[in-house]
């Protein structure tokens, strides 16, 4: 009987429970025995769900970063409701000079260059020739409006490849605008 090694590994996890001699006769029973089974699929699903629980960890962890920025500039806005109403795959938080203090996971995953990379630049940084001055000079004037809003912009990623973005910048405010938070998503 031929089984693949991830087939065969919920079965070994179970056996390795077992006496050494128990085991050595379940496994020459196995080996003896000319029925097909099924391969074994638990670990797939276990798998599966291990890593949807890691995903949701980490989305908390990055939550939990972000409110302990809130505190610390003590704004006023409701990050529950923007991170879970608003589908992205990244997080900037900028200063008021539109200077990045704290990026997500996500970032690097989407643009390839790491957080530290990131941090004390401009997002300016992701835009290339390809960028288009309208679309820059848009965000602009809507950053100097002090209000919500969406904008699509073409960026590039560390390996020179080009993406469309679509941005959510939401002002992050106490009893003014001290910060910007950009909710970004690839589009095709």
């Amino acid at each position: 009987m031929k089984h693949d090694l991830s087939e065969m590994m919920c079965l070994d996890i179970y056996l390795s429970n077992l006496s050494p001699n128990k085991y050595k006769e379940i496994k020459q029973n196995n080996e003896a025995s000319s029925i097909n089974m099924p391969p074994l699929k638990s670990w797939d699903i276990y798998s599966e769900h291990y890593g949807q629980r890691l995903l949701e960890i980490k989305k908390k962890y990055e939550l939990n970063q972000i409110i302990s920025l809130s505190k610390r500039f003590n704004w006023k806005n409701d990050f529950d409701k923007l991170l879970n109403d608003i589908d992205h795959d990244a997080v900037i938080i900028t200063d008021i000079h539109q200077k990045i203090i704290w990026t997500d996971d996500g970032f690097s995953s989407m643009t390839g260059y790491s957080k530290t990379f990131a941090t004390n630049k401009t997002p300016r940084f992701l835009q290339g020739k390809k960028t288009s001055k309208l679309v820059k000079q848009r965000i602009k004037q809507k950053i100097l409006q002090n209000k919500p809003f969406s904008e699509t912009i073409l960026n590039y990623r560390k390996d020179k490849t080009t993406y469309k973005c679509e941005v959510k910048i939401i002002p992050l405010y106490n009893t003014q605008t001290t910060h910007y938070m950009a909710l970004e998503k690839e589009i095709v």
